[in-house]
């Protein structure tokens, strides 16, 4: 447990992917195209560095909330959404013409996997749009060559995503400390140190960046009103540290899906998938 104790520093604070944002790893210092009162907030610890046990780990945790460890669910296509979800992270990939309101992440991997020298990437992954245009054209070939050769290839290939989820949890801290409102980032900061003093704590914010991003993108909203890690800090109220703040992290999680599913268009029936939000969110407040 204590390995996970130091997740905060090695998910978080290291930078950004992008070099415009990585943050300063000799001297802890966020990058200096940073407004001078979002820099002052931050003071990164050093980094460690995760071996491949403890990788798997979280790796395994993460494909166990997103389809219960199954190789078949690395390649899934909910009822009523316009795309799919592939890996241990449900990589959203948009079809040819759909432009959505939540951010595509499958491009985003296989770059990451091709700058890796990742070996035997399946031709249709390096595609730019997702070849089947419809949930009915992806079920009926799931058992065809192209989507079993990427589950395969997936199934082979956790710790590059896992290595993957949290090079994209290395760039949420800063973009939230820079999106957040001027008043709220002491308690965006306050809550966030409490949360990741416990591991299950630490575990929390590394997997809701994957869950439901980072809370930074204005198109993933309803009503002026987002769901990302951003929000669910925000929402969370003054709480001691430790398991207490974990468990306040998972409670304001749930507050801000329900949120989401209220203030969603009735005809996404968003309120089917909130047991199963509940769920994942209840994880956080268990000890790792």
């Amino acid at each position: 447990m204590q390995d996970l104790l130091i997740l905060l520093a090695l998910t978080f604070l290291l930078g950004s992917c992008s070099p415009g944002n990585k943050l300063n790893e000799t001297q802890g210092t966020p990058p200096k195209n940073f407004p001078p009162t979002v820099r002052a907030q931050f003071q990164a610890p050093r980094a460690a560095t995760l071996d491949g046990n403890q990788k798997a780990r979280i790796g395994m945790k993460i494909w166990k909330n997103e389809s219960g460890g199954k190789e078949t669910g690395l390649t899934h296509w909910n009822v009523g959404e316009e795309f799919p979800s592939l890996g241990i992270g449900h990589f959203i990939w948009y079809p040819h013409g759909f432009d959505g309101r939540w951010t595509e992440t499958w491009p985003e991997f296989i770059k990451f996997a091709q700058a890796r020298r990742s070996l035997n990437i399946p031709a249709v992954a390096l595609l730019s749009d997702c070849p089947w245009s419809s949930r009915e054209e992806f079920q009926r070939e799931f058992n065809g060559s192209a989507l079993s050769g990427l589950r395969r290839w997936l199934a082979t290939t956790i710790e590059l995503q896992t290595d993957f989820i949290m090079a994209k949890s290395r760039a949420a801290l800063p973009r939230i400390m820079n999106a957040a409102p001027a008043s709220r980032r002491g308690h965006i900061k306050d809550c966030y140190e409490k949360v990741a003093a416990t591991a299950n704590g630490a575990y929390a914010l590394i997997d809701y960046v994957n869950f439901k991003g980072d809370g930074t993108n204005p198109r993933e909203q309803y009503g002026g009103q987002g769901w990302g890690l951003m929000w669910v800090l925000m929402e969370m109220r003054p709480v001691s540290g430790g398991q207490a703040a974990a468990r306040e992290f998972a409670a304001a999680a749930k507050r801000c899906l329900d949120r989401r599913v209220r203030n969603s268009p009735p005809e996404r029936g968003e309120r089917r998938w909130t047991a199963g939000w509940h769920n994942r969110c209840n994880t956080y407040a268990a000890p790792f």
